[in-house]
């Protein structure tokens, strides 16, 4: 699927429409996502600020899709865990811009190169209208390379004249 096809489909998904939440863009190669959640009369709390549970929702599938499309098919990313660290309230919209680098993806394959599952934290801070700090959002993956990818490197490796 092309990025811009997934980020239209997310603005029409009811958990992201119906809250105000917004992807701005996916990058074409998958490196980076930015998403807005605008203050609404419906998604405020009671005090009249960002409901938390939409800052958490607003991060939650990102990091997840970014990695899985750069890793390609040969590699199972699951979200595995979460935690949010509410920093000061949102009386704005809040924004998140999330960037996945060559690095972060080079790390993650050499990491899962012998098949071994991996675990990573990814952070990602929520900021409003004038940049604040909101919310820091951490989540962390669980990387695995897939068997047939780990049983056809073997393969390789045991016919190359090294080997």
């Amino acid at each position: 699927m092309r990025a811009r096809t997934l980020r239209r489909l997310l603005n029409l998904w009811p958990p992201f429409l119906c809250n105000g939440i917004r992807v701005r863009a996916i990058e074409a190669d998958w490196s980076e996502a930015r998403v807005t959640l605008k203050l609404r009369p419906w998604n405020r709390n009671y005090v009249g600020t960002q409901f938390g549970g939409n800052l958490f929702s607003m991060t939650d599938p990102f990091w997840m899709l970014l990695t899985m499309q750069r890793l390609g098919k040969d590699y199972y990313v699951w979200d595995k865990a979460g935690a949010i660290d509410f920093v000061a309230p949102g009386r704005t919209n809040v924004h998140a811009h999330f960037r996945l680098t060559q690095a972060m993806v080079d790390d993650l394959r050499s990491a899962a190169a012998d098949g071994g599952k991996v675990l990573r934290w990814f952070d990602i801070d929520v900021v409003d209208d004038a940049g604040e700090l909101v919310a820091r959002v951490r989540k962390q993956l669980y990387v695995r390379r897939k068997p047939h990818a780990r049983n056809a490197a073997d393969a390789v490796q045991a016919t190359s004249p090294d080997a």
